[in-house]
């Protein structure tokens, strides 16, 4: 849970670190951008360290790398080497989270890995929820650096804990071969297809950078999918994808991850940017939806232990498209409580879906192939996420910019809104000594602000709009999924 809380904490502090370091919002957004995308690549490797070190060794393991992660965002000089420590982070995070998965689907009964899993869903659901209050809280209590500080105590315990309670490798168990050229192949076309994403916007589409990225991601995927389907252990097990709710459950896996990202991502800089909220009330506007999915999250697991994991997949799709679709009609006068209350909607839907979804997917494979399927869907939910910050921020940016050019086009002389709008700014000025040849540039500046704000402020209202329009056609997958109950 803390891992996944360091993933989202520093969203509220995009505005710091940019003044921090003199970098716009393409680049900042990478500290999120790359933790995501480390820990879906780290995400393959969960089989392999359990096989080799077993599961106490692993976990102890990637908790003390996540801690040298922490460390090193904590004194970073510059943002590359932000964004590196971001980078072990997400890797050690990866690393845990299909480990914890398998342990607790190999423990509990079926008849109870739908409470079991929505529980251990409900860390991956609070955990980006809480991490804009406690970033937020923590900037301005103190600054930004202090955010990589907090995870050190629960890393102490949990290196503690897992000495105690984790199993440890079976002596017995043959060590899995690892594909290392497989793992390089994914690693860099994630690297060179969201790095074409995040720059397009500013390099141009078409031109010969983001081409050669754009084309060389495109290959490497390809190479990597070949390369698995003819690898004697491959690391990330296209035979999984063979069952067709699997296959449903993963695509569904995807969507939400880019959903509950991307949303976590876009709301606490929206109420910073467009509402000028401090970080510490940005950070609140989530609040009300953690606590409703901490009390939730029980009932969710048994809604799937009781229901068709399709009907209640579909139902939470549809719950959080209906609470994305209303933060897209908010604006800076939308009230703080309006905004958290559409968010705990939104946030609803995705407890009820995330556990049917990790159900379904596990539920369709036979046991030996359990590993290989709980980090395939991790690694493709978490995939979704990564793409999903990554897209949105782009569109964004070209949502803005088409609705400034438009807003700008309508500021003629025949506007009588405008007009009127000047001269009241210009009076205003007048009436505090401002010379008179500064009326009319500083007024022209003030409506220059007002276009750029409420372009901004639609730009982000089609963010809302398009992950609302996702989730609505994530029903299609979801129709594929299992019609019995997960008791079944």
């Amino acid at each position: 849970m803390v891992m996944i809380l360091s993933s989202t904490m520093v969203n509220v502090a995009v505005p710091s670190i940019m003044g921090t370091y003199g970098v716009g919002q393409s680049e900042a957004q990478w500290m999120a951008t790359a933790f995501l995308a480390a820990m879906t690549a780290s995400q393959l490797l969960g089989a392999w360290v359990i096989s080799v070190f077993g599961p106490r060794v692993g976990y102890i393991g990637s908790v003390v790398i996540f801690t040298v992660g922490s460390i090193l965002g904590a004194s970073a000089p510059n943002i590359d080497i932000l964004i590196l420590a971001r980078v072990i982070q997400g890797f050690a995070a990866g690393v845990v989270q299909p480990l914890a998965m398998v342990t607790i689907f190999k423990v509990f009964p079926l008849e109870q890995r739908g409470l079991a899993l929505s529980v251990y869903g409900g860390g991956i659901m609070i955990a980006p929820i809480l991490g804009p209050i406690v970033g937020g809280i923590t900037i301005d209590a103190s600054s930004w650096r202090e955010l990589f500080f907090i995870p050190l105590p629960i890393a102490g315990i949990a290196i503690l804990m897992g000495a105690i309670f984790m199993p440890t490798r079976d002596p017995d168990a043959k060590p899995l071969p690892f594909d290392w050229t497989g793992y390089a192949l994914v690693a860099g076309a994630l690297v060179c297809l969201l790095t074409a994403i995040a720059n397009g916007q500013r390099d141009g589409w078409f031109s010969d950078r983001i081409m050669i990225l754009g084309g060389g991601g495109i290959a490497l995927a390809t190479a990597f999918v070949i390369s698995q389907l003819r690898a004697e252990a491959p690391i990330l097990n296209f035979q999984v994808f063979k069952h067709r709710q699997f296959a449903a459950a993963a695509a569904l896996g995807f969507v939400f991850g880019a959903g509950n990202f991307a949303s976590t991502y876009i709301i606490p800089v929206f109420v910073q940017t467009v509402q000028n909220f401090t970080p510490t009330a940005s950070g609140l506007v989530t609040a009300p939806a953690g606590l409703v999915v901490m009390c939730f999250f029980p009932i969710g697991g048994k809604l799937v232990d009781n229901f068709a994991a399709r009907y209640v997949t579909m139902f939470g799709l549809a719950v959080f498209a209906f609470g994305a679709a209303l933060l897209s009609g908010t604006d800076v006068n939308t009230a703080f409580w309006i905004l958290a209350f559409f968010v705990v909607i939104g946030r609803l839907g995705q407890s009820i879906m995330l556990p049917a979804i990790n159900v379904s997917a596990l539920k369709a494979l036979p046991p030996e192939q359990l590993n290989n399927g709980s980090g395939s869907i991790n690694f493709v939910r978490l995939m979704g996420g990564a793409f999903g910050v990554n897209t949105l921020v782009v569109f964004m940016e070209q949502r803005t910019e088409f609705h400034a050019i438009s807003l700008t086009a309508t500021q003629t002389a025949g506007n009588a809104s405008s007009r009127e709008l000047l001269d009241m700014v210009s009076s205003l000025l007048h009436g505090g000594g401002v010379p008179d040849a500064v009326l009319q540039p500083g007024a022209l500046h003030y409506l220059g602000r007002v276009v750029e704000a409420q372009a901004q402020t639609m730009g982000f209202q089609d963010g809302f709009m398009v992950i609302a329009v996702v989730f609505i056609l994530a029903l299609i997958p979801a129709m594929m999924l299992g019609r019995e109950k997960g008791r079944r």
